[in-house]
């Protein structure tokens, strides 16, 4: 745990360091988030944060983290500095939605030939489709929830943390330093993203704590317990992002808009329509985050029986929320 915690440490120390350089950069090139229809922010906020957590990962783990999985960590790097270029790119230029999925799609299959890729379908394609849609959908999943001051960052702090915490006790090292450098990261970026934001993560950010939380989710193994109970172990942590995804896909063909478009439709801001104010609605968000990670923790080491019943209790309250979210009323113009 010490030399777990000494990652955590460095990651933060880069991100509370690169944060403030990354803001002159994002200021000087142009690459800020003006206000719109569609945005909680009045002022205008450099983006670009999400470089700075990128390099406080990459920095933390290479300089801290042991490499026994050399191949592996060479993949979920290269995966995610392809993913943060996009970010980069959509940032400052815009990108097309066909474009962005296919460079998601090409740092998947980069996990699949470094040999991280889902196994508990015993078939070799079906576990490389299965990954690629879970690598895709997680990073997209992250991207939409980026909609408000600390929400994206925190929501990905709690996780890391549930998953820092699962791996150290099943030992397994290559989880866990990814795991702590993500963690170090967020916190040091919270530090200036909590509200009211001086910077946003911006695509960046979003794309690439989406890749690695799923390319994390993807490295879990539990060796002691079953693959048919222990796959809903990365579904349940990283659950906040999945409800947001589909609540907001749902209401949007529902309403005939479309999916990619941004809106303030997602759990955050239906929360401030509820009477919650920003701050309340994203802590909310992060308790949830919590919530699902004890019940993520306590299926690690369930029987099949406990774990599926764990497992129907925790759907059957999303399709609960999902419905009662969907019927709250919302600034349509946004």
């Amino acid at each position: 745990m010490g030399q777990y915690l000494l990652i955590v440490v460095a990651a933060l120390i880069f991100s509370v360091a690169g944060t403030p350089l990354a803001k002159r950069v994002a200021v000087k090139l142009g690459v800020v988030d003006l206000p719109g229809v569609r945005k909680v922010h009045s002022v205008p906020v450099p983006l670009l944060g999400g470089a700075a957590m990128y390099l406080a990962f990459i920095l933390a783990v290479l300089f801290f983290g042991e490499l026994f999985y050399v191949q592996q960590i060479v993949g979920i790097l290269l995966g995610a500095t392809l993913v943060s270029f996009l970010g980069i790119w959509d940032d400052k230029w815009g990108l097309r939605p066909v474009i962005k999925l296919l460079g998601q799609v090409a740092a998947a299959l980069i996990l699949v030939v470094s040999g991280v890729q889902v196994g508990f379908l015993h078939v070799p394609a079906l576990n490389i489709a299965v990954t690629v849609l879970w690598v895709v959908g997680i990073t997209n999943a992250m991207n939409l929830l980026d909609n408000m001051d600390g929400l994206s960052g925190g929501v990905a702090l709690v996780a890391s943390a549930f998953f820092l915490l699962i791996a150290a006790m099943s030992g397994q090292y290559l989880v866990a330093i990814l795991s702590a450098a993500i963690m170090g990261a967020c916190v040091g970026f919270l530090y200036y993203n909590f509200n009211p934001a001086t910077i946003f993560m911006g695509d960046t950010g979003s794309l690439f704590l989406g890749f690695v939380l799923a390319a994390i989710g993807i490295k879990l193994r539990f060796p002691a317990n079953y693959d048919i109970v222990t796959w809903m172990v990365p579904v349940i942590v990283l659950g906040m992002p999945i409800f947001d995804t589909t609540l907001v896909t749902i209401s949007r063909l529902r309403r005939h808009k479309p999916v990619s478009v941004g809106g303030k439709d997602h759990v955050s801001h239906r929360l401030v329509a509820l009477g919650f104010t920003k701050r309340e609605a994203v802590m909310a968000i992060h308790l949830a985050g919590g919530a699902l990670g004890m019940c993520a923790l306590f299926v690690t080491q369930a029987t099949v029986m406990e774990g599926y019943v764990v497992g129907v209790v925790v759907f059957l309250a999303a399709i609960f929320a999902l419905v009662k979210f969907e019927q709250v009323p919302f600034d349509e113009a946004g």
